[in-house]
């Protein structure tokens, strides 16, 4: 089957289950006959459950793509994917914790053991390619920042809300982004101790999934100090649907670049390219030109965006409350966010809550005091370089750095 039907994980997933049962039914002494019968008659699991041993196979058949719990109450299902509910980070604080960070993964969670974990440092950018075990990670150099990790399709579904046009993938709303504090070791240290030659032009960490997800950067970004090799997430070792034993976090950039359960650091003197460079995490549409071998401008800085502590089409009572959200942007802090209650004729400053760290969010909040009925939020933020939420962005094909301002619905009794 060809490699490139697996760069979409609904067809991964679908391909593996497929070919679990078959197997399983191989081994349940199932000619290939039966099997096709099963299928048509629609029994395919069941039957197949129903001849096996007292083991439970269905717990083998259909594991979870996500190893952490994740109960309705706190996340949106979207299968391997999970996406946070705005509304639970209301009483929270600053960072978003372990058990509430929402999970992207484009396949399933691999487990990988440490004992045998290695991570290779190899390409022709360096002198001295390089072997590191878990053990010689840790005992490096470290720092810990505080930055946020977000989709690129954060905020997809609004193409298809906003302006009726569905984009490909996940349909997140905003709750794809989540702010931690990361540490680990800086990649110029690595880089530099694997001799790092002036020639080197592209840095590429790639994964121990499945697919072997893979995402190149400029040397220049891999030797910012807060570009690293990260082992732990808010003070614990990384939980593996977040990337164990080690991930990259490359601030602002979109969040295929921060590879989770990395196992090889490439190095090169020339651009390197990959799926996820060409094919997808690129803009495809009709304001986009195909920038050969990618079918589009390659996406690297994420963008501004905001989000309200509040359910989507949630019920609120009619009471005086204080209304909280967060704001964030690649490019710098925030400077200031804005809020209407009347679809933009009129606008209101909220208040900035400290911190206010570049690269991760800031938390406001306004006083409201609704009347029952239907009301929208609508919220624009700018940073300090002076990026300001836009009313609209292009649509493209695979729903990617959507940021406009949108209007968050809420029934008032």
């Amino acid at each position: 089957m060809a490699y490139e039907k697996f760069t979409r994980e609904e067809d991964y997933l679908q391909s593996r289950a497929d070919e679990y049962i078959w197997q399983r039914a191989k081994e349940l002494g199932i000619s290939r006959r039966r099997f096709f019968q099963i299928l048509a008659a629609g029994g395919t699991a069941a039957a197949l459950i129903g001849r096996s041993s007292s083991k439970s196979w269905a717990a083998e058949a259909a594991p979870s793509p996500v190893i952490k719990s994740t109960p309705k109450e706190l996340f949106n299902d979207f299968g391997s994917n999970k996406e946070m509910r705005w509304e639970n980070m209301y009483e929270r604080g600053y960072l978003v914790p372990n058990e509430l960070f929402f999970v992207r993964n484009h396949t399933r969670t691999p487990m990988v053991d440490t004992k045998t974990w290695r991570l290779k440092v190899e390409g022709y950018g360096i002198q001295k390619p390089m072997e590191l075990t878990y053990d010689d990670l840790l005992s490096l150099p470290s720092v810990s920042v505080i930055r946020y990790v977000e989709c690129a399709g954060n905020g997809r579904s609004f193409f298809e809300a906003v302006y009726g046009k569905k984009a490909d993938g996940t349909q997140w709303k905003l709750g794809a982004i989540g702010v931690a504090e990361w540490t680990g070791v800086p990649l110029a240290e690595v880089l530099n101790r694997a001799g790092l030659k002036k020639s080197a032009r592209d840095v590429m960490p790639e994964g121990l999934d499945d697919l072997k997800v893979r995402r190149p950067m400029p040397v220049a970004k891999a030797l910012e100090g807060d570009s690293l090799l990260v082992y732990a997430m808010n003070g614990q070792p990384l939980p593996p649907d977040h990337g164990f034993p080690v991930r990259a976090l490359v601030p602002g950039w979109v969040g295929v670049a921060n590879v989770k359960w990395m196992g090889r650091l490439e190095v090169s003197e020339k651009p390197i390219f990959s799926p996820w460079n060409t094919d997808t995490y690129v803009l495809i549409g009709p304001d986009y030109k195909p920038e050969p071998p990618s079918k589009g401008p390659v996406l690297s800085n994420q963008d501004l965006k905001s989000a309200l502590e509040l359910p989507w089409g949630g019920e609120l009572s009619a009471t005086r409350r204080l209304v909280r959200g967060r704001s964030w942007s690649p490019f710098g802090k925030i400077a200031k966010v804005d809020f209407s209650l009347d679809q933009g004729k009129r606008w209101q400053t909220a208040r900035l809550r400290e911190p206010n760290i570049a690269a991760a969010w800031v938390r406001w909040d306004f006083d409201w005091e609704p009347k029952p009925g239907k009301h929208t939020i609508r919220v624009r933020a700018t940073d300090e370089k002076g990026s300001t939420q836009p009313e609209k962005v292009p649509f493209n094909q695979q729903g990617y750095l959507f940021n406009a301002m949108v209007d968050h619905s809420l029934e008032v009794r």
